[in-house]
């Protein structure tokens, strides 16, 4: 595909809705059970350019797609009842959350024969034993774009984002409160899954005195940030700033010494899904090798499945903004779900942070 005409995320938020099948950004006028019907809740621009009409064209099955900018508000959306929605796209410590809340369905591995294309790796994973509730969808990293134009050498260590004035008003940082206090710990020596609360007290500390210098805690928009020049530094995710780095020579990537996380997204049914035999065939469908490989090479961010990788070019299978070296990966964490009382440290630290 021709990544030059590839939709901004931005443009892409406020642009035609001829974009996809049934495509909507309005929350809640959602497709009623049907067997022609299915209702997906995602991350922005994280979906094919065709994947949804050409699964119409094979199918019947008409898609509509609202968005979220963050698990954060995917989670609260969902707590207090399915509005609707068959598929959903939760990373990894929030599909262990949502497990635990009862919010999401079995998966019926029988209806998704295309499970057998999936890397052996990523098949029985902490937070989901066994895939009994999700299926993997992308995989990658959090790190620092930059732009290397107006970034003096490489940005490799989290202190320029955490604890440096040198781009003051210059940089931004996510605004999921999880990644941001998590990315933190590890930058001061702790693990990012850490239940020391004294640890999360530094932390806080940390970007309180930050803040200052921080441009915007953005929704899932760093990247537009950095192509525009608003930022010369943001914390994002790796196929965010990978797609960026298609179309403009000056952006890079990079994940600092102290190390990151390595994330998972997710394909769940949540309870209550009024078409989940669609939601069945939808999952299969984006587990095909042709549709994996079409959505990698859309998206940039690293496929878990084997056999759509197989049909990868080499500019996608040896970036390192993609998949990450072994001596990164030594260094990184997987998040894991921490119980309630740590996420409501957390929530209550990121409150005081954005009221500084």
């Amino acid at each position: 595909m021709n990544h030059k005409n590839k939709i901004s995320r931005r443009r892409f938020i406020t642009g035609s809705s001829a974009f996809a099948v049934g495509l909507t950004l309005n929350p809640f006028k959602l497709f009623a059970n049907s067997e022609n019907n299915l209702n997906f809740y995602n991350w922005d621009d994280y979906i094919g350019e065709n994947t949804l009409s050409d699964f119409a064209d094979q199918t019947g099955i008409r898609t509509k797609m609202d968005f979220f900018a963050d698990n954060d508000e995917l989670f609260s959306k969902l707590r207090e009842g399915n509005p609707g929605y068959d598929i959903i796209v939760p990373s990894d410590i929030y599909v262990e959350k949502m497990i635990k809340a009862g919010m999401l369905d079995k998966i019926d591995h029988d209806k998704i024969p295309n499970m057998t294309n999936i890397d052996r790796n990523f098949l029985n994973p902490v937070f989901d034993p066994s895939r009994a509730y999700s299926v993997p969808y992308m995989w990658g990293t959090v790190g620092i774009g930059y732009n290397i134009a107006r970034v003096k050498g490489k940005p490799n260590s989290w202190s320029s984002l955490y604890e440096s004035g040198k781009y003051s008003s210059n940089i931004s940082l996510l605004s999921e409160a999880t990644t941001v206090i998590a990315i933190g710990l590890k930058y001061l020596g702790y693990s990012l899954n850490s239940t020391n609360i004294k640890e999360y007290k530094e932390v806080e500390e940390l970007l309180i005195e930050q803040k200052k210098h921080i441009k915007v805690f953005a929704e899932d928009n760093g990247q537009d940030l950095l192509a525009s020049g608003e930022v010369v530094l943001a914390q994002e995710f790796n196929g965010d700033v990978a797609q960026l780095m298609l179309e403009d020579s000056d952006i890079s990537y990079i994940v600092p010494n102290e190390g990151s996380i390595i994330w998972e997204d997710c394909l769940c049914i949540p309870k209550d899904a009024p078409n989940k035999e669609n939601a069945h065939k939808f999952i299969n469908y984006l587990l095909g090798a042709k549709t994996g490989a079409d959505l990698a090479d859309y998206i940039q961010y690293a496929t878990p499945n084997k056999e759509a990788k197989n049909l990868m070019g080499l500019d996608y299978i040896k970036n390192p903004a993609i998949f990450p070296t072994d001596e990164i990966i030594k260094v990184c964490e997987n998040q894991i779900y921490l119980g309630e009382e740590i996420g409501q440290v957390i929530q209550d630290s990121w409150t005081r942070i954005l009221a500084s």
